[in-house]
């Protein structure tokens, strides 16, 4: 289900030499760290979904804190779903209902289902300039295509994920930035973390495999009750685990 598998020419890294960080270093990536996200790209203003589309591409009880319009169709649809909906349903079961190739087939909740979730976040990619749309004949059929025209961007998104296992790693999950974690699960999630690494060296690729690794299979339902943590992240983590 997963990639975080290693390439068959590498060889194991020492977990043990990887979880070693220095104190100091530790110390000056949480200095860093709201400087360097907030560097990112100013003009364009992508959604966890839409970076989760865009790495993939080739060159999961919900309480609702609010229901306020978040802008996005997608996500004001979800949350239009879990407003009207009675008793309140668990992280997972909203994963489930909500997934258009759910296997969890129930006839009074199939209203519950996004459709068309891949071509619609593609098409906000297209709007916002990163992708653009083509047409391609496969002998009796046209197929739409969706190719990545900004580059800088999944390229600048490609580093963020992977500085925050190498450079910016700081070896708990409660220091990092709350949305890297989050696009690190649903990376993970989405089977798509081998094209972020990709491009790595094979040490830096194993190192960054392993801390990976090492961080999606800490147990959701401790992470979730510690200080400072955001249950919501862990909560999705644990869906997808359960899946």
């Amino acid at each position: 289900m997963t990639t975080l598998t290693h390439r068959a020419r590498r060889t194991e890294v020492g977990k043990n030499s990887e979880k070693k960080v220095e104190s100091e270093e530790d110390m000056s990536q949480d200095r860093n760290q709201d400087n360097e996200d907030s560097g990112d790209s100013k003009d364009i203003r992508l959604t966890l979904m839409e970076e989760v589309l865009l790495l993939g591409l080739k060159d999961k009880e919900v309480l609702l804190k609010s229901d306020s319009p978040t802008g996005d169709v997608l996500l004001d649809e979800t949350l239009k779903h879990i407003k009207a909906t009675e008793p309140t349903e668990t992280v997972q079961t909203w994963i489930e209902l909500l997934t258009e190739k759910s296997e969890t087939w129930n006839p009074f909740k199939l209203q519950y289902q996004l459709r068309n979730v891949r071509e619609r976040i593609a098409k906000n990619l297209v709007e916002k300039g990163i992708l653009t749309t083509e047409k391609q004949n496969f002998l009796l059929f046209d197929m739409t295509t969706h190719p990545v025209t900004n580059t800088t961007e999944k390229q600048r998104l490609v580093k963020k994920l992977q500085d925050s296992v190498l450079e910016r790693w700081v070896n708990d999950p409660q220091r990092m930035d709350k949305r890297t974690l989050a696009l690190l699960v649903l990376a993970h999630s989405s089977d798509v973390l081998e094209n972020v690494f990709s491009s790595l060296t094979d040490d830096k690729y194993d190192m960054a495999m392993n801390r990976a690794k090492d961080l999606v299979e800490l147990d959701p339902e401790v992470e979730g009750t510690k200080h400072s943590a955001t249950e919501m992240i862990w909560a999705v983590l644990a869906a997808f685990n359960k899946s």
